[in-house]
């Protein structure tokens, strides 16, 4: 099932067509389709309804947001940097959530793209094992960790949370994808095009640590809460990787899709 919001309500995603989603009583207003999770099990289809002109962030308000550095062996390759031997868990505030296909502001002169699957946690736990971790979760969306290095990398050691917090720099989306459509999560294609050009193409399976490894790893640390949300980290193809480096300017569009998942895209333009 693929769960949507629009127009402050959650829309069910069917090839295409999207259709009344029944059976729901939470807070929809306050937290889109997190207010859903904990009923995924009794949602069913309602009558079919116009297509949305635009879709809004399926989690807009997370309790907490995660995000993973270097989880990918391509992707540590190309930065010449070491694998993490435990994930390298930093957090993106909350605030910077955007619509799939929401305007991008850059904010300086290197900001970059991260393609990333995301994780949306489906039941609140704490020092999970590996083997149940998949249990926990309630299903995947795309997202791009937009990142500004100037700032991520101006303190020492790098601080990379607020630089990855501007405003809209974690669109996701287009829907929630809920764990039961998606048989290995660690064998999903991730691309991003620049302007068309392909620049990440990658597979989820090279990923450092796996999914359930990811979640079982910072539930050994913090409670993770129904409603959460980990962005996994990103593959190669990063503007920082490039050489020489590229970085985003005004006008440039970024498609970011992962198979079963959906496209959101973005612009990126320059900040007032």
């Amino acid at each position: 099932m693929q769960l949507a919001r629009a127009n402050g309500k959650i829309l069910i995603h069917d090839n295409g067509s999207f259709y009344e989603a029944l059976g729901i009583t939470g807070d929809i207003e306050t937290f889109g389709v997190g207010a859903a999770l904990d009923q995924l099990s009794s949602i069913t289809k309602g009558a079919l309804v116009e297509t949305p002109t635009a879709l809004e962030a399926p989690l807009p308000r997370p309790e907490q947001l995660f995000a993973v550095g270097l989880n990918y062996r391509n992707h540590a390759h190309e930065m010449d940097l070491p694998l993490p031997t435990t994930p390298m868990v930093f957090t993106k505030f909350p605030s910077c959530i955007g619509d799939p296909n929401t305007d991008v502001s850059i904010p300086g002169d290197t900001t970059d793209w991260e393609a990333e699957l995301v994780i949306v946690v489906g039941t609140t736990g704490r020092n999970i094992p590996v083997q149940s971790a998949m249990h926990h979760v309630a299903g995947y969306m795309v997202g791009q960790d937009v990142s500004e290095r100037t700032v991520q990398m101006s303190s020492t050691p790098a601080q990379f949370s607020l630089g990855k917090s501007y405003r809209n720099f974690a669109p996701m989306g287009p829907w929630l994808t809920t764990a039961d459509e998606i048989a290995d999560p660690n064998n999903l294609q991730i691309e991003c095009a620049l302007n068309g050009q392909m620049m990440q193409d990658e597979s989820t399976s090279d990923m450092a640590f796996s999914v359930p490894e990811i979640v079982a790893y910072i539930s050994t640390i913090c409670e993770l809460r129904r409603g959460d949300l980990i962005f996994t980290g990103s593959p190669a193809g990063v503007g920082q990787g490039q050489n020489p480096k590229r970085f985003l300017v005004d006008g440039d569009v970024l498609v970011t899709s992962i198979s079963g998942l959906g496209t959101i895209t973005n612009t990126f333009v320059e900040e007032n």
